[in-house]
């Protein structure tokens, strides 16, 4: 049997057994899992052909495709790290994506390399570009090379570096409560026990078909890989528009599994969905945010034979929590308990242990929990804490301190044991599944020239969880703000995800903390909502 310590050891183990078996499916396309393995194989070999070093970063950023997979699983296998970029980000996200981690190699598409070549001209440390299809008379900065995927593939003969489990193997960007994104640094470690407990809570098996409807750059839209990888399973790659998009591809392909966030939950469940879809798919699952309760209702009607389980997690450390099936009906305000391999703590300030119903912040500990922020120590030591003792979870006997996630989020412990989410102590907009920093929307907005002073924030909303709110001031000797011109340039600036749902003009200065900043907690306690 093969062995599993690092990420791509899970696509050897399924060849190894079922070589033959579909691993992935894209539109009218299958990959079995020998051939996927196979241009791994080849994909690493390239890399290590290139010059690529050990624990060098490789971007990879494209939509779901076959590309995709074999490119991140690819890096794995050379003893790189892969860094997946959201496909709806814009150049200027991606540029400080790129800069932030020093990416040697990009792997994109001709249609999405044009936008990109005054971005690639500012990435200093950037040596090759390979392209997924032929470029045609596309052209790259100075200092870059051009290659095709599929020659690489083809030729490459390098022979990878040695890494261990607790090596990086990926950094997954998301957006920080001060502004530009910051990368989660993962281990091998970290991504391969995040599968298999995934996987045990599940009862993943190989009869599964997973949807792989959420971006590849979140972790529970890779954890869709992962967790199909490790058990045998397949996986079908969908770049959807409309939710029905999304139904078509549960019905087509008999899906038996789909994890998704509440905004496309809520559109799901407004389908009309046929009656067959209860007998493949086995169970649906939220994350990225709570699920409003009509919402679930609506889907145990459309799916009375499906089990639905409720997730909570944070990029730092992949999942935190599910509430089992069976306890939905009981306790359908709670976020579960810790899943396998995991502990979850409810500490006060002081590090102690919360009572029972005390409010107190999520701490989580175990293989799980990241490496901290790429090049960020600041922000690693805020929010990546060693464990207090006071927690009371380790022997004083031992000396070396253990590091934890410290989430921001504020939770309760009911005398069972099962949590319930309270709110956020920092300022994180969390929409749509996105957690949005309040500051790059104001920096987005600032950078149109088209107002004087703004503040951004979220708000409640029953379809996006928050829907992002900015109040905004004229530029200096003008009366009024062009509230549709400043939402066309957002749009173009930022991604759709960060424009904000409704702006605010308001004259004068606007209100400050006692620090002088511009009070954004003010101004959304005078904000009524729609």
């Amino acid at each position: 049997m093969t062995q599993t310590h690092l990420l791509h050891d899970l696509l050897s183990a399924s060849a190894a057994s079922r070589g033959s078996a579909t691993a992935l499916t894209h539109g009218e396309r299958h990959l079995s899992y020998g051939e996927l393995l196979r241009q791994v194989n080849g994909f690493a070999a390239a890399l290590i052909d290139l010059g690529v070093g050990r624990s060098e970063r490789v971007g990879v950023f494209l939509e779901k495709r076959f590309e995709t997979v074999v490119s991140c699983f690819g890096a794995s296998a050379a003893g790189a790290v892969f860094v997946p970029v959201n496909p709806i980000l814009r150049p200027l996200q991606i540029g400080h994506i790129l800069r932030d981690c020093n990416v040697r190699v990009l792997v994109t598409s001709p249609q999405r390399l044009p936008a990109l070549l005054d971005t690639l001209a500012e990435c200093p440390d950037l040596r090759h570009v390979i392209l997924t299809d032929e470029p045609g008379a596309i052209s790259v900065p100075d200092g870059l090379s051009l290659n095709g995927f599929d020659d690489l593939v083809k030729t490459g003969v390098g022979s990878p570096h040695r890494v261990i489990d607790t090596d990086v193997v990926s950094i997954l960007y998301t957006s920080g409560s001060t502004g530009k994104p910051k990368g989660v640094v993962l281990s091998h470690r970290n991504m391969l026990l995040g599968a298999k407990s995934v996987a045990q809570y599940l009862e993943n098996g190989p009869q599964d078909v997973l949807l792989a409807a959420l971006p590849l750059s979140f972790d529970a839209g890779f954890s869709q890989l992962t967790t199909a990888f490790h058990v045998g399973a397949r996986v079908v790659l969908l770049n959807h528009v409309l939710a029905q998009d999304v139904l078509k591809s549960v019905v087509k392909e008999g899906v038996t599994g789909l994890t998704a966030v509440p905004p496309l939950w809520i559109q799901l469940s407004q389908l009309k969905w046929p009656e067959s879809v209860t007998g493949h798919l086995r169970y649906f699952a939220n994350t990225g945010g709570r699920m409003p309760q009509e919402t679930l209702g609506q889907l145990r009607a459309h799916f009375p034979k499906s089990l639905p389980y409720l997730m909570y997690g944070l990029t730092e450390a992949f999942r935190a929590t599910y509430l089992p099936p069976e306890w939905v009906d009981h306790r359908p305000d709670s976020i579960g308990k810790a899943i396998p391999n995991s502990e979850v703590l409810v500490l006060r300030a002081d590090g102690s242990p919360c009572d029972a119903d005390e409010p107190g912040e999520l701490v989580q500990r175990g293989p799980l929990v990241a490496l901290g922020y790429w090049n960020d120590p600041e922000r690693t030591a805020e929010r990546f804490r060693p464990l207090p003792a006071a927690a009371g979870v380790r022997d004083a006997g031992v000396v070396i301190p253990e590091m934890a996630v410290f989430s921001g989020d504020v939770v309760r412990r009911d005398a069972e044991g099962y949590l319930y989410f309270i709110g956020r102590r920092d300022e994180m907009i969390k929409t749509s599944g996105y957690r949005v920093s309040p500051a790059e929307v104001e920096e987005g907005l600032y950078a149109t020239g088209l107002i004087a002073e703004c503040a951004a924030f979220g708000q409640a909303d029953v379809a996006l969880g928050q829907a992002i709110v900015a109040v905004v001031t004229p530029p200096v000797g003008q009366l009024d703000v062009d509230v549709n011109a400043l939402l066309r340039e957002c749009r173009n600036r930022l991604p759709v995800y960060m424009v904000p749902r409704r702006v605010e003009v308001r004259t004068g200065s606007l209100p400050r903390n006692p620090n002088g900043k511009i009070d954004r907690k003010v101004l959304a306690s005078e904000i009524i909502p729609d």
